[in-house]
């Protein structure tokens, strides 16, 4: 590799942040509404940054407009694996475990993030992305039959390219690539998530939206896709009030924290509804029918501080209330001093002014955008069970072969050191 610049090396986070671009380009190719969704976000960052002395209080307003974090869903463990050794050449590893099962609008998914998880490659670029995995071996959803099928129908297919799955191995294990292999291992790694042109069949796809339309989403189809991408936003009521009045429809409410006096804390969530996509159908005569589903949605979020067990104890009983808004100052101060006095929050050294952002999921909120953006309810034998029919964190990391990131541990670790 003589004559080759060590500048044209390129590492994790520069990879990450091109790979972020990519699939952002994209996906505004795909749904023309998310550009209109990240203009409206970054006017109202700048916004809120001119009226607001501690706007950037959460992270530079650079990072928080630049921030993206992407979801995709897969169908087993094979399929996560991939998605793991692909993710690991951005620096991305699996962080949190969340069952959208248990939540109030379950969903038949079990779920982990992709981030970084240095405090220095989160500054760099934060890209996220949330992965689901179909719970197939769920008998309240999936009859034996019927997940023969399923499982039959994800064993033939083939989401990645094995020479990308390759390449991504190779840049993870020596830290980057150079600049003239990264052009097209990225453009390869974001194809690979663009939405299919391939006809889907119709009455696979319809059998399993009976089940869910997630798993029709997941299993009903050949490839993967982005099922979303989320901008970061600093003042999240006020841009669902300004999509609202360009005619754009939301979803009914803001999910996670109600808006409430004292520091934000963990994630705020919302989207604007999914939208009629046109997808071509193959017909039991094999002929093919134009039609289109409902899939595919705009969200955003807004980041507060990362809180502690303590601190997560708290927000749970205070969104159990009947009305969390009045219930909220119960359970929290006012005040970053007084959320660090009482460990209810993660501050860097201890210190009220430095707060330690979170970078994570509610599994409440997942569901609850999930089910804002579906036409029909999960049907499921027993809803009530508590039991996850072995898929659990361990399973999760066995299946992916990697250690699963606890999110307290990491904030925790954070935490201890010296402000900035």
């Amino acid at each position: 590799m003589s004559g080759v610049k060590r500048q044209d090396w390129l590492v994790a986070w520069q990879l990450r942040a091109r790979f972020a671009a990519g699939l952002s380009a994209m996906y505004a190719t795909e749904v023309p509404a998310y550009s209109t969704l990240v203009a409206v976000a970054a006017q109202v960052n700048k916004d809120f940054a001119a009226q607001h002395r501690n706007a950037e209080r959460f992270g530079s307003l650079a990072r928080v407009t630049a921030e993206r974090h992407g979801a995709i869903r897969v169908g087993n463990a094979a399929e996560l694996a991939d998605v793991a050794d692909l993710f690991a050449a951005f620096g991305m590893r699996p962080v949190g475990y969340y069952d959208l099962r248990c939540a109030e609008s379950p969903i038949p998914v079990v779920s982990t993030a992709f981030r970084p998880i240095d405090p220095n490659e989160l500054a760099r670029n934060p890209f996220r992305i949330f992965t689901s995995m179909l719970a197939v071996e769920d008998p309240r959803y999936f009859e034996p039959e019927l997940r023969a099928r399923v499982q039959a129908f994800l064993g033939r297919r083939q989401l990645f390219d094995p020479a990308l799955l390759a390449q991504a191995r190779k840049i993870a294990a020596e830290g980057g690539c150079y600049a003239d292999d990264a052009n097209g291992f990225i453009a390869a790694a974001v194809a690979a998530f663009a939405l299919s042109a391939e006809p889907i069949d119709k009455s696979w796809y319809d059998e399993l939206r009976r089940v869910s339309d997630v798993a029709a989403d997941i299993a009903g189809v050949s490839s993967t896709h982005i099922n979303h991408l989320t901008p970061r936003v600093l003042d999240i009521d006020d841009l669902y009030r300004r999509m609202t009045e360009r005619g754009i429809s939301m979803i009914d409410k803001i999910q996670g924290p109600p808006r409430a006096d004292g520091p934000d804390v963990l994630l705020r969530q919302t989207s604007f509804r999914a939208l009629a996509e046109p997808r071509r159908f193959r017909l039991a005569d094999d002929g093919i029918a134009e039609g289109t589903l409902r899939v595919r949605f705009g969200e955003v979020e807004a980041r507060g501080v990362a809180l502690t067990r303590k601190g997560r104890a708290r927000y749970d009983a205070a969104m159990s209330a009947a009305n969390p808004a009045d219930a909220w100052g119960e359970h929290f101060p006012a005040t970053d001093e007084e959320m660090a006095a009482d460990q209810l929050a993660y501050y860097r050294g201890g210190d009220p002014s430095a707060p330690i952002v979170y970078e994570d999921f509610l599994p409440a909120s997942a569901a609850g955008i999930f089910r804002s953006n579906l036409d029909r309810d999960p049907v499921a034998a027993d809803m009530a069970g508590s039991e996850d029919y072995g898929y659990d964190v361990e399973w999760l990391a066995g299946a992916i072969g990697r250690h699963i990131h606890d999110p307290y541990e990491l904030y925790e670790a954070i935490s201890q050191e010296a402000p900035a």
